[in-house]
């Protein structure tokens, strides 16, 4: 039993990782915790800057990373090499923690002490759910829970992450080629090598604003998500295009007279991927 005890988390096992750019003070840290100071908590920042703008930390638990390079995914995989918590919380720096949310995290993690990733769910401005989630928790993650998987819902082991080796494809996220799905890549690619992944039905965050996504054109969703998913479906890519396209239709996010222009959108973005393949194999 007492060394039972000794394996369970803490609270002093949660970092938080946020990714941000061009900061010069700490400030815009109050906001994201509300409810306490956030020098309670353990924060490693990845600020993307400039060499005239650059953020220092004057707080032992608050570690500061001053990064010269653009791009989201490089950004995340620059917080994992740098992470020194066990628990790993993905952050932006436009969110706002709830009360209690790390005593939720650790509860979570020292029930599923294994899994890779533990997925929870955030809340828009006025206190409702943001998306569609399972009303239940679940313990096996298909590929529509993967899908519908925002990078601020997601917490990692890194014990098991370590294992994996397991990184974010720059190929993909806000900066890269292909601005979307870095996050469904990353949980497909540790669901390929075995690693459980969870979903809990727990609030964590609130997030105010519109999603990058949400602004682009469905030409631009839809060449993104054709090397999307050539990257994690390879030659079935094209049923998933053919599920999603079926999907938005029905939750009328497209109109039926674009589904032709989706679909070679599609077939563009497929073709970009699989350039970009045969280029690095050479």
């Amino acid at each position: 039993m007492e060394d039972k005890l000794e394996n369970l988390f803490t609270e002093t096992d949660v970092e938080i990782l946020i990714s941000t750019m061009n900061q010069d003070s700490l400030d815009f840290l109050v906001p994201m915790f509300p409810f306490l100071h956030f020098s309670n908590f353990r924060i490693l920042i990845i600020n993307q800057t400039q060499f005239e703008t650059i953020l220092e930390s004057e707080y032992p638990n608050i570690r500061v990373v001053n990064s010269f390079e653009k791009d989201l995914s490089k950004s995340r995989n620059l917080a994992l090499e740098n992470a020194q918590g066990k628990i790993l919380v993905i952050a932006d720096d436009d969110v706002i923690y709830q009360q209690g949310f790390v005593a939720k995290i650790i509860n979570s993690y020292n029930q599923f002490p294994n899994a890779a990733a533990i997925n929870f769910c955030a809340v828009k401005s006025d206190g409702s759910l943001m998306k569609e989630y399972p009303k239940h928790s679940k313990t096996n993650l298909n590929a529509f829970d993967i899908f519908n998987t925002s990078s601020i819902e997601m917490t990692l082991n890194k014990a098991v992450l370590d294992k994996t080796g397991i990184h974010f494809d720059e190929k993909f996220g806000l900066g890269g080629m292909f601005e979307m799905g870095e996050e469904a890549i990353f949980l497909f690619d540790l669901k390929s090598k075995k690693q459980q992944l969870i979903f809990e039905s727990e609030v964590i965050v609130q997030h105010l604003e519109l999603t990058s996504s949400s602004k682009k054109s469905i030409e631009e969703k839809y060449y993104i998500q054709g090397a999307l998913y050539t990257r994690i479906f390879k030659s079935n890519y094209i049923y998933w295009i053919f599920v999603k396209l079926f999907f938005d239709l029905k939750q009328r996010k497209i109109r039926f007279g674009e589904f032709k222009s989706a679909l070679k959108s599609s077939k563009k973005g497929h073709q970009k991927f699989e350039t970009l393949q045969h280029d690095n194999k050479k």
